[in-house]
């Protein structure tokens, strides 16, 4: 991945969409009902397998969307109390090269976060922390559906408590998400501009040296 030449996100909308709150508030309303696929419950099984063999007494953290796994090694390197679940669907993008071998704590996961999410809620599993790494934004106004906050397991996220942290190099998907996290948590959530000497991701690494400014939102679901 080259440096610095990451293109600025550009959508036709100026702000939070419009019918946001609607459809996050009509997906807690009503459960997300689609049936879970095998291979994600082969993959949660081998997952909690590997946080039993390191021990199931360290808790627990969620690199949601972890791409090659940097950001992954970066946080069990953080935490080395903690074990790490870095989740992507993507085969290619967890098998490419890594600046070192994973540590003990630390698990790549190939799963449909969908699916993932849904079964640690079903099996009663509760994160410390929960990361969401400049998640695809979706951009276009008619893709709302498809950004977190705007999907239908987004509600989901409640269940597994924790510190959530949500990171963006597009202001209005946070401004978004703080929103829709509110709505969820029942407490206030702010969009906060960041920035960092150590990115945690080669996303984060390519936006800094592009010039972006970076977004993130926090907020303790408890």
């Amino acid at each position: 991945m080259n440096e610095g030449n990451s293109r600025f996100i550009s959508s036709a909308q100026d702000g939070p969409h419009r019918d946001l709150e609607a459809l996050v508030r009509r997906h807690m309303a009503h459960p997300f009902r689609k049936p879970v696929a095998d291979y994600n419950r082969e993959a949660f099984a081998a997952a909690l397998a590997a946080w039993e063999q390191f021990g199931r007494s360290a808790p627990l953290i969620l690199d949601a969307g972890c791409g090659v796994g940097w950001s992954t090694l970066n946080i069990a390197q953080q935490f080395p109390d903690h074990f790490v679940f870095g989740v992507d669907q993507s085969v290619d993008r967890l098998s490419r090269g890594k600046p070192m071998e994973m540590p003990a704590n630390a698990v790549l996961i190939r799963a449909d976060l969908v699916d993932f999410w849904r079964l640690l809620a079903e099996n009663g599993i509760r994160l410390a922390l929960h990361y969401n790494l400049y998640p695809n934004p979706w951009p276009k106004i008619g893709h709302l559906a498809r950004r977190w906050q705007g999907h239908a397991v987004f509600p989901v996220w409640k269940a597994l408590g924790g510190v959530l942290e949500c990171r963006s190099n597009w202001h209005i998907y946070i401004e978004e998400m703080a929103l829709a996290l509110g709505w969820l948590s029942g407490q206030p959530v702010a969009a906060e501009a960041y920035a960092t000497d150590v990115p945690m991701t080669p996303f984060e690494k390519k936006y800094l040296a592009s010039g972006h400014q970076l977004w993130r939102c926090r907020v303790d679901l408890g």
